[in-house]
């Protein structure tokens, strides 16, 4: 259970207060400055959320008694918080200044393959065959920074359904493609069985020898790696203390060294180092991860506003959304907290969202009028990559309004009742100053430690996933077994379904 001691009981009674973002901001002159963190440019605005000072105060005071400052020491020091898995998390030693050894040696291997790739121009296309953190992490990268710098074309192959490798592997030339095959353990059943695919695809056309020269792993079973035909030279570790949706940092962003260089992935490390940097050592309330998380905890469990939509207003960002849904409820989503114990509070938001404008013709209407509330995190990137002026001070001013619009809504005419907007919807805003690898870095840490912190405040182990196992291990089951199904139900989709 969580800390549930005099601070939380405070909170539960300001909850019961009526909160008006409006007169929030009448009541509170000096709100912007309380709400509101300028890391060099990385700004963040909280100010048009159901918070008041005194509740800001009462968080703050609340993750004190949580021990979240030891919790964070704890976790960059390489204690083993993952406890049911009796693992350290270390995700940020992947990316610090002054690395461990065995982080030094995986950069190092990573950047003379990339670079001997890139010399050599013998390969021109790189298909990525992963699936989770193995998968959506680069993707979202490659898709972010392709138009600032691209050297290799670069397909991500995820999906069990052969219609995802089938599309991909019309668009390769066998002789000029490299596979990628990431897998933590070399076991995971779509992984693997698209890999095997791909690997008859390039034999039926190259011959059983080109394997070696065509394939690499990121995994940490060498010896499955080598028993599937790759060359103990290109098959990249990593640790055990890297979970597989914060590896994007490990050698499992290898796919996106290789397509915008290894120069792109540095950078995109020390962005993330810096805002490991300010977690670390910024007072909280000045931290930003801390404040979006403080603030994001505060509107689940008390305000009862359980959905959270991610509103980048840039396009290169279209699969931010897919990689916080993953990021975030699959490390808190949880019904059984640190201790064993079954919570009696909701946990993790259910996330959803797409690049602004589109999203304000798809599910605006329901953030706007709905009496199912949803907090918003709307992302803005000052300095866009293009030439069109126009377009982005358009698309950058639509951040504006619907910012403007959620806070102070539109009284209505009793002849128009349906032209009523309540207003006070509470959201955050991010900005970036350009989308450079470095402030990319940035941003994505921030959601990591967000979702760090939040897990202390809801006493969960956010390092762990074992509701994703059950449903696979079923479908194993079913394939093993089908014919002998006993679910009455089962065996007739089984049938309809001809397994």
């Amino acid at each position: 259970m969580p800390n549930k001691n005099t601070i939380w009981q405070q909170l539960e009674r300001l909850a019961k207060q009526s909160i008006s973002v409006p007169n929030l901001i009448k009541n509170e002159p000096n709100r912007l400055d309380h709400f509101s963190v300028d890391l060099d440019g990385f700004y963040f605005d909280a100010s048009k959320t159901r918070t008041s000072q005194q509740t800001l105060d009462s968080l703050i005071t609340y993750a004190k008694s949580c021990n979240l400052e030891d919790w964070r020491s704890k976790m960059f020091a390489g204690e083993r918080i993952n406890n049911t898995e009796d693992r350290a998390v270390l995700h940020t030693a992947l990316r610090a200044s002054n690395p461990r050894k065995e982080v030094a040696k995986s950069l190092a291997h990573m950047k003379r393959f990339v670079q001997q790739t890139h010399q050599e121009k013998r390969i021109k296309t790189i298909v990525n065959i992963g699936i989770g953190g193995s998968d959506l992490g680069p993707r979202m990268v490659y898709e972010a920074l392709k138009s600032t710098q691209q050297k290799l074309n670069v397909y991500y192959v995820s999906n069990i359904d052969g219609h995802d490798l089938q599309a991909v592997l019309k668009q390769c030339e066998a002789d000029k493609t490299l596979f990628i095959i990431a897998s933590k353990t070399f076991t995971t059943i779509e992984t693997l069985t698209n890999a095997e695919t791909a690997k008859k695809w390039l034999v039926n056309k190259l011959g059983q020898n080109a394997v070696k020269d065509h394939f690499v792993a990121l995994s940490t079973n060498s010896q499955a790696a080598q028993e599937f035909g790759i060359d103990a030279d290109n098959i990249f570790p990593f640790e055990d203390w890297v979970g597989g949706r914060f590896s994007l940092w490990s050698s499992i962003g290898l796919s996106l060294s290789l397509g915008l260089g290894f120069d792109v992935f540095e950078e995109l490390l020390h962005g993330a180092e810096n805002m490991d940097q300010h977690f670390l050592n910024a007072p909280l309330e000045q931290n930003i991860p801390v404040l979006m998380g403080l603030i994001g905890f505060w509107h689940i469990s008390f305000l009862n506003i359980h959905a959270l939509a991610c509103l980048p207003y840039d396009q290169r960002l279209e699969f931010l959304p897919l990689w916080l849904q993953q990021l975030d409820m699959e490390s808190n989503g949880k019904e059984i907290d640190r201790n064993g114990d079954k919570v009696d509070y909701i946990t993790g938001p259910y996330i959803y969202g797409q690049p602004g404008t589109n999203g304000q013709h798809a599910f605006y209407q329901h953030i706007h009028q709905s009496p199912l509330l949803t907090f918003c995190e709307f992302i803005g990137v000052i300095e866009p990559n293009h030439p069109y002026k126009n377009q982005h001070e358009i698309l950058l001013a639509n951040l504006v309004g619907q910012s403007l619009a959620l806070t102070n809504g539109q009284e209505a005419s009793k002849d128009e009742p349906y032209k009523q907007f309540n207003g006070s919807r509470p959201h955050s805003v991010l900005l970036l100053p350009s989308l450079s690898p470095f402030h990319l870095g940035q941003l994505l840490a921030t959601y990591e430690h967000k979702i760090f912190v939040q897990g202390i405040l809801w006493n969960l182990n956010s390092f762990d996933q074992w509701g994703v196992e059950l449903g696979k291990t079923l479908a194993k089951k079913v394939l093993d077994d089908k014919n002998n199904e006993t679910d009455v139900a089962a065996k007739e989709l089984v049938k309809r379904l001809k397994l």
